[in-house]
C-alpha cells in the first residue's frame, strides 16, 4: 500500500515555482487538478523552454518492449536510472516488467518508497550506511526481492561485515559480475576471478550467490560477433558455477545482461542457455527504450537490425523560443545546458511553430550548433524563415540526461493536449 499511496501523493502535490515550463496561473493547483484541465501546450500559458513527452509514443514504446521480451522468453527489469520516474516504473510493471534495475542506493530508496518489490542493483554495494538500510528493509519486508553485483573478494568482505554489524536476518542475493573486457567498466576480468568471488560469497552467512550478470555495452570495439562472444562467456560462467554446485538450493538461477544497444544479441544468446540445476531467470535490463531518442539510441537501437520486430519512437520534444536573431545566419533560443541533453549529441531542430499564425512547419535549413547554460546556438541557411518569438521544437539525444533536467514533465497528446505530468526524482 505504501507504493500506491505515494503515487497518489504525487497527484496531490501542489504546482509552484519549482517546476519550470508550467503555466504561472497553475500556481497552487494540484498536479491532478492541472491534468484534469487538459491544457494545450501551445496556447494555454506554458512557458519556454518546456520539455514534452508524447503520450502516444510513450505507450507505444512500453507495449513494444513488453511484446519483445515476451516473444523471446526474457524477464525484463528496465533500468530505472533513465527516468527516475515512479509513475513510469509503475507503467513498466503494468507492461510486464519483472522489476526495476537501478544504479545507486538513493535510487533504490526512491523505488522502495513507491512500492517496487523487485530491484536489481547493477553495481557492487559496499557503502555501510546503505547496507544497514538495506538490511532493515529486507528484514521488514518478506516480499522484497533484491539483487546486486559483486565483482571482488574485497567487496564481498565489506558487504559481509556491514550486514553482520547491521543484524541482517535475510541474506542478500548477489550475482557475480563478469567484466566485458580489458579497459571496460566494472566486473571481474577473468573466470578465475569470478570463481574466487563466488567462493568468497559461499564463505559468508549474509550473502547468497544467485547467478551471474554483466553489461555487454562495454565490450571493447563492440560489434555483433564480439558482443555475442562475451555473452557466451557469461552463459558458460553460469554453467560452470552451476556444475561446481555454487547454485545449490536456489529456486532459480539469474543470468542477466542487456543495455539498450545490444538486446537482440542478448535474446539470441540467452536462447542458447543450457538446462541448469534450477530454472533460469533470463533478465534483460534495457532502459532507454521508454522515451527512446532522436540521436544516440536512434542509431544504436537493435530494432534497426531486426526491423521485423517493430520500431521504437522518440517520445521527447523540447520546445524553446527564439529570443534573438542578430544576423540572417544566426539565432538564439532560450534553452541551453540546463534544459537539454548535450553529452552525446546536440539537440536536433525538427519543427518551427510560427509565433504569428501557430502553424507548424519543418525546421528545414535550421541546425543547433551549440549550447550555453541558458541559450541554444542556432545556425540558419540563407533565406530560412525564423523570427524572434517563434517556437523551435527539438529532438534530444540520450534519455538519461534528458529526464534529469526536469522535475515535472508534461505528457502531451499529438494535438497538444496535456493529459498528465511525470515527476522525476534525481
Amino acid at each position: 500500500m505504501r507504493g500506491k499511496a505515494r503515487l497518489e501523493d504525487l497527484a496531490r502535490e501542489r504546482v509552484d515555482f519549482r517546476f519550470k515550463g508550467l503555466p504561472p496561473q497553475a500556481e497552487g493547483l494540484t498536479v491532478a487538478e492541472l491534468a484534469d484541465r487538459r491544457l494545450n501546450l501551445f496556447t494555454d500559458g506554458f512557458t519556454t523552454p518546456v520539455l514534452a513527452l508524447s503520450a502516444e509514443r510513450l505507450e507505444h514504446n512500453l507495449a513494444l518492449m513488453e511484446t519483445y521480451a515476451t516473444r523471446h522468453g526474457l524477464a525484463f527489469a528496465p533500468h530505472g536510472k533513465t527516468s527516475m520516474a515512479p509513475q513510469l516504473f509503475q507503467r513498466q510493471i503494468e507492461h510486464g516488467a519483472w522489476g526495476i534495475t537501478l544504479a545507486v542506493p538513493h535510487q533504490v530508496r526512491v523505488a522502495r518508497e513507491f512500492g517496487i518489490d523487485r530491484i536489481f542493483l547493477a553495481n557492487e554495494l559496499v557503502d555501510a550506511a546503505a547496507l544497514r538500510w538495506l538490511a532493515a528493509e529486507l528484514n521488514a519486508s518478506a516480499g522484497f526481492r533484491f539483487l546486486c553485483y559483486v565483482d571482488s573478494v574485497r567487496g564481498v568482505e565489506l558487504m559481509d561485515a556491514a550486514l553482520r554489524e547491521a543484524g541482517a536476518t535475510r541474506s542478500v542475493d548477489v550475482v557475480v559480475e563478469l567484466g566485458a573486457g580489458d579497459g571496460a567498466r566494472t566486473g571481474a576480468r577473468t573466470e578465475a576471478e569470478c570463481a574466487a568471488v563466488a567462493d568468497a560469497v559461499a564463505a559468508t552467512s549474509t550473502l547468497r550467490l544467485a547467478g551471474v550478470a554483466g553489461y555487454e555495452g562495454e565490450v571493447p570495439q563492440a560489434d555483433g560477433d564480439r558482443v555475442r562472444a562475451w555473452l557466451r562467456r557469461l552463459v558458460a560462467l553460469a554453467a560452470g558455477l552451476d556444475k561446481a554446485g555454487r547454485f545449490a538450493g536456489l529456486d532459480e538461477i539469474v543470468v542477466s545482461a542487456g543495455g539498450s544497444a545490444w538486446f537482440d544479441a542478448v535474446a539470441d544468446v540467452f536462447a542458447e542457455i543450457p538446462e541448469l540445476s534450477a530454472p533460469v531467470l533470463k533478465l534483460l535490463r534495457s532502459g532507454a527504450y521508454v522515451s527512446h531518442d532522436d540521436g544516440h539510441y536512434r542509431h544504436l537501437t537493435p530494432f534497426n537490425r531486426v526491423p521485423e520486430e517493430g520500431a521504437l519512437h522518440p517520445a521527447f520534444r523540447l520546445w524553446a523560443q527564439v529570443v534573438s536573431r542578430p544576423t540572417p545566419e544566426q539565432a538564439f533560443t532560450n534553452a541551453g545546458k540546463r534544459d537539454a541533453a548535450y553529452d552525446l549529441d546536440l539537440p536536433e531542430a525538427q519543427v518551427v511553430r510560427d509565433a504569428r499564425t501557430g502553424a507548424v512547419r519543418d525546421a528545414a535549413g535550421i541546425a543547433v550548433t551549440g549550447v550555453s547554460d541558458q541559450h541554444g546556438w542556432v545556425r540558419t541557411e540563407a533565406g530560412t524563415e525564423l523570427e524572434v518569438g517563434d517556437w523551435l521544437g527539438m529532438g534530444l539525444s540520450h534519455p538519461c540526461t534528458s529526464f534529469d533536467k526536469w522535475q515535472l514533465i508534461p505528457v502531451v497528446e499529438a494535438d497538444g493536449t496535456v493529459v498528465d505530468y511525470v515527476r522525476t526524482f534525481f
